[in-house]
C-alpha cells in the first residue's frame, strides 16, 4: 500500500509545474526553416535507383522516389523527391517502397512545390513506442516508485535540453553550469526515488561531495593529459557554426563530470538504502558496526559499478579500437592517441568518484542513522 506523505505530494506537484514550464521554455536557438519550406512526413510509393552507382562498398549518386505527403499543408499530394548519396555510410540512407520518410519540401512564390529532399527515415513513432514500453515495464516492476522515476527522467532530459545546452551555447561557464544542473538533478532524483528520508539526505550529501571531487579530478587530469576539447565528436562543427567563443576544453571537463554523476548517485542511494534496512532489522547496531557494514557493501558494489562504467565507455569506442587492431597499431601509439586517452580519462575519473562515494555514504549514513538507532533502542 502506497502511503502519500504531505512533503512528497507537494514536491511532486511543484515538480510537475516545473516540468510544464520547462517544456514551454524556448531554448533561444529555434531556427525557422528556410522561407517557403516545410518539413513533412511522407510515405515512399516507389523508388528509382538508376542514378546510384557503386564505388567499392559505397553507394553514391542520386536516388529518386515518388512520395505521398502524410502531414502538413500538402497532405495527400504525390511528389517526386530526391535522395542524395555522398558515400558516407553514417549519413547516407537508401529508401524502399513502403518506407516512411521525413522530407523537406520547398515552394515557389506561387505556392507550388518545386523540390522535395529526403532527409531521413521517419523514426519518431518507433521512438515513442520504445519510450512507452520502457515506461510500462518500469511502472509494472516498480509501481509508484516507477512513476517517480519517470518524472526524474523527464526532468533530467528537459533540464539538459532547455537549460544546460542553451546556457553553454550562450557562453556560460561550462563547468559551473554543469555542476549546478548536475547537483540539482542529483537532489531531485534522490528525493523522488527515496522520498524525504534520511537515506535520501545521506545519499545527496555524499553524491554532491563526490561529484565535486570528480569535477576537480577531471580538471586536474585533463590538464596533465593535455587533451583539447575538440576530441569530442561534433565539437569542431560548433566552431564552424559561428560559436568561436566556446571553451571546448571546459565543455569536455563538464562532460566527464556529468557522465559519472549518474553512477555516483546510483551507488550512494544503494548503500544508504542498504544501511537503512540494517538499522530497521538491527536497531541496536553501533555506529562503528554500521560504518563497517556500509564499507563492506560498498566494496562489492564498487567492483561491479566500475566494470559497468568501463564497459559503457568501451562500447562507444569499440570500432576505433577495432581499427587500431586491424591496422596493427603499436600499443604505445594507441595509449597515446587522443581518443583513447580521452576515454581512459573519462573511465578512471568516474571510477575514482565511485570509489570515493562508497565510504563517504557509509560515514554520513552512520551519523544520520545513529539517532534513529538510539531512539529505537
Amino acid at each position: 500500500m502506497v502511503i502519500f506523505k504531505r512533503k512528497e505530494v507537494i514536491f511532486i506537484a511543484v515538480l510537475l509545474i516545473v516540468l510544464f514550464l520547462l517544456a514551454l521554455l524556448p531554448t533561444g536557438f529555434q531556427k525557422q526553416e528556410y522561407k517557403y519550406t516545410e518539413g513533412v512526413k511522407a510515405r515512399v510509393i516507389s523508388v528509382n535507383d538508376a542514378g546510384i552507382y557503386t564505388s567499392g562498398i559505397f553507394k553514391m549518386g542520386d536516388q529518386s522516389a515518388q512520395i505521398e505527403i502524410l502531414s502538413g499543408t500538402r497532405r495527400g499530394e504525390l511528389v517526386q523527391a530526391n535522395n542524395m548519396l555522398t558515400g558516407r555510410l553514417s549519413e547516407d540512407k537508401i529508401f524502399q517502397a513502403g518506407d516512411t520518410a521525413w522530407v523537406l519540401i520547398g515552394f515557389d512564390e506561387s505556392g507550388n512545390i518545386n523540390f522535395a529532399n529526403m532527409i531521413d527515415h521517419f523514426r519518431v513513432d518507433k521512438e515513442i513506442l520504445l519510450v512507452v514500453v520502457f515506461a510500462l515495464v518500469l511502472i509494472l516492476f516498480s509501481g509508484y516508485t516507477g512513476i517517480r522515476t519517470l518524472l526524474s527522467f523527464a526532468f533530467a532530459i528537459l533540464s539538459i535540453w532547455k537549460i544546460l545546452i542553451p546556457s553553454m551555447l550562450n557562453g556560460a561557464n561550462p563547468l559551473l553550469t554543469a555542476l549546478l544542473i548536475g547537483n540539482v538533478l542529483t537532489i531531485v532524483t534522490l528525493l523522488l526515488v527515496a522520498g524525504f528520508s534520511k537515506k535520501a539526505y545521506a545519499a545527496i550529501i555524499s553524491s554532491v561531495t563526490s561529484s565535486l571531487a570528480t569535477c576537480l579530478l577531471a580538471i586536474f587530469f585533463e590538464n596533465i593529459f593535455n587533451i583539447h576539447g575538440a576530441v569530442m565528436e561534433g565539437s569542431e562543427s560548433l566552431l564552424y557554426s559561428g560559436f568561436l567563443g566556446l571553451d571546448l576544453t571546459s565543455i569536455f571537463q563538464a562532460g566527464i563530470y556529468l557522465a559519472s554523476s549518474g553512477a555516483i548517485l546510483d551507488l550512494a542511494i544503494d548503500i544508504s538504502s542498504a544501511l537503512e534496512e540494517i538499522v530497521i532489522y538491527q536497531p541496536k547496531i553501533t555506529r562503528k558496526a554500521l560504518l563497517l557494514s556500509g564499507i563492506n557493501i560498498g566494496r562489492s558494489v564498487v567492483g561491479s559499478q566500475t566494470t559497468t562504467l568501463l564497459l559503457a565507455y568501451m562500447g562507444s569506442y569499440i570500432t576505433i579500437m577495432m581499427v587500431y587492431m586491424a591496422q596493427g597499431t603499436p600499443l604505445m601509439n594507441i595509449l597515446n592517441s587522443k581518443p583513447i586517452a580521452a576515454e581512459i580519462l573519462h573511465t578512471f575519473v568516474g571510477c575514482i568518484g565511485l570509489v570515493l562515494v562508497s565510504p563517504l555514504t557509509s560515514f554520513v549514513s552512520a551519523i544520520m542513522f545513529e539517532d534513529k538507532t538510539k531512539r529505537i533502542a
